[in-house]
């Protein structure tokens, strides 16, 4: 059976917005129809539930740590990221029941919040049960670090071992970050996944003590190699900032997203065009003002013409798991158009997770999930383009 909803707006992504347009959507939430508001009438339709709001696709978080849920509230803000890995590991030790009913409130608020797709962090199988049962897709990065050479055989098979276990679920094995991984793991990572063609993630340059451990071996992280016992005698300074040291280790055929960005210079952008065409640039700014109290040049960014996609990153590191919070974020310091906002939290991200067949859109024969932001205003009768920039303010509903 097809119902038939409309709103004040329908945001397909793929194709203009419409004006008080029509979706019929069957009961699995499959789009049979989108129709302009003559098309439904010309139709004969006219059991249609409407809404004064704007329908989008769910929206895609990039990059998430869903084992870090139980520890919401008990990080320190602004502690900087070395100060802030610290208190993670300090605190991260919970009864197991702990953890798992922290990441199912997680998961359910995720869902509520319009999220439909989640490319998740994991060091451990503890998350996998929350995952089968999710009304949410997910794929699960294992992800492998370690910064002594010598371990870099015995870290990739246990990374392997993970990904195994995690089946059926979409998973892949990725490098933590750039301080965190030897060029041996580094090459590990890379055989292990040019031979899949995983989809690999790293976080890039969330601190400016990154770009000075490789440049001069200064900063923060020493402190934090000192705090975990690490010997780092072995390890030189490049004389280049964090991103141009590391790239060339990860394979360039592979999709590879890079998160955070925050320290990251139009050099290194020039850098990263020239050396990889498969690269997606996801921000989670909420995150980045808990940890640093600082946003990505996101005007460099935009000027780059790179495709980027949001993430929430963990509740260690934010209030809330939302896209539409990260959206409303980077509105409100860089003024950001909502459609090319809308793009960046749905298509990139199911682009880059290889579910845009499904996911990221409006359009006949998907399954995208439909999310209604809801107005307080009357704003009908505005021009879209005043429509749009204040639309974020407004309500989430999870319509199908």
């Amino acid at each position: 059976m097809v119902s038939y909803i409309s709103a004040s707006y329908i945001y397909p992504v793929s194709a203009a917005p419409l004006k008080d347009g029509v979706i019929g959507v069957d009961s699995e939430g499959l789009i049979k129809e989108i129709l302009t508001a003559d098309e439904a009438a010309t139709k004969g339709i006219t059991d249609i539930k409407y809404y004064k709001g704007a329908l989008v696709p769910g929206f895609v978080n990039a990059h998430c740590h869903l084992e870090l849920s139980h520890l919401q509230g008990k990080i320190a803000r602004h502690t900087g990221l070395p100060g802030f890995v610290e208190q993670v590991i300090r605190q991260r030790q919970a009864e197991e029941s702990e953890v798992i009913a922290a990441m199912e409130a997680a998961d359910r608020k995720m869902y509520e919040n319009g999220i439909v797709a989640v490319g998740d962090i994991s060091n451990k199988l503890i998350s996998k049960e929350v995952k089968e049962i999710s009304g949410i897709y997910y794929h699960t990065f294992i992800e492998a670090m370690g910064f002594n050479p010598v371990k870099a055989g015995e870290i990739i098979k246990a990374a392997i071992d993970l990904k195994n276990a995690f089946k059926p679920l979409s998973g892949s094995i990725v490098p933590h970050a750039p301080y965190s991984v030897s060029d041996e793991l580094f090459h590990e990572i890379r055989t292990e996944g040019e031979k899949n063609n995983d989809l690999i993630s790293i976080h890039n340059q969330e601190t400016p003590d990154e770009n000075a451990f490789f440049e001069h071996k200064t900063g923060s992280f020493l402190k934090l190699y000192q705090f975990l016992g690490l010997d780092i005698d072995f390890f030189e300074a490049t004389g280049k900032p964090s991103l141009p040291s590391y790239l060339p280790e990860l394979s360039a055929t592979q999709k590879t997203l890079l998160v955070h960005n925050t320290f990251t210079s139009k050099s290194d952008l020039d850098f990263a065009e020239n050396h990889h065409q498969l690269l997606y640039w996801c921000l989670c700014p909420n995150a980045n003002l808990y940890i640093e109290d600082k946003l990505p040049e996101l005007k460099l960014l935009q000027e780059a013409n790179v495709k980027i996609t949001l993430g929430t990153d963990s509740l260690a590191s934010n209030d809330q798991l939302s896209i539409i919070e990260e959206m409303k974020t980077l509105q409100e310091h860089f003024k950001v158009s909502f459609d090319e906002l809308l793009k960046w939290a749905t298509w990139n991200g199911a682009e880059f997770l290889g579910i845009e067949d499904r996911f990221g859109s409006l359009a006949v024969g998907k399954t995208p999930g439909i999310v209604l932001l809801e107005i307080v205003e009357n704003l009908v009768d505005k021009p879209v383009d005043n429509y749009v920039d204040i639309l974020v303010s407004g309500k989430i509903k999870r319509i199908a």
